[in-house]
């Protein structure tokens, strides 16, 4: 009778001391995942342990969770540069007041990091 781990495709190796051990190879990929891939990582251990437990015995969490930062990255870009678009900041504003750009920056950035951690990562 097949192991569980045979019948997805694994093999075992019988060790000199006549123990079969099993042929371990890691499939992640690098990881690369930054703030948001950590922050994916920590919601899903702490709030979805059934999620966290399946994507690392499908060896797949680093692979989702570069994914994860990649996408919060981006959408982070667009937000921020559609809103200073619409709130008018512009370079030549900072040029004229630098701590009212500075303000105005700060304040897009966050308001921009609650929708991508809204939408992304404590979902």
């Amino acid at each position: 009778m097949k192991s569980t781990f045979e019948k997805i495709g694994g093999t075992y190796t019988l060790g000199v001391d006549g123990i079969y051990y099993p042929n371990l190879v890691s499939t992640d990929e690098e990881s690369h995942y930054g703030k948001y891939g950590i922050m994916r990582k920590t919601y899903l251990k702490e709030h979805r342990p059934a999620m966290y437990s399946l994507y690392m015995l499908e060896g797949r969490l680093t692979e989702y969770l570069n994914a994860v930062d990649d996408e919060a990255q981006e959408r982070m870009d667009i937000l921020v540069r559609q809103m200073m678009e619409k709130q008018g900041v512009t370079e030549e504003l900072k040029a004229r007041d630098q701590m009212v750009w500075v303000g105005a920056v700060n304040n897009i950035q966050n308001a921009a990091e609650e929708i991508v951690l809204k939408e992304l990562i404590y979902t």
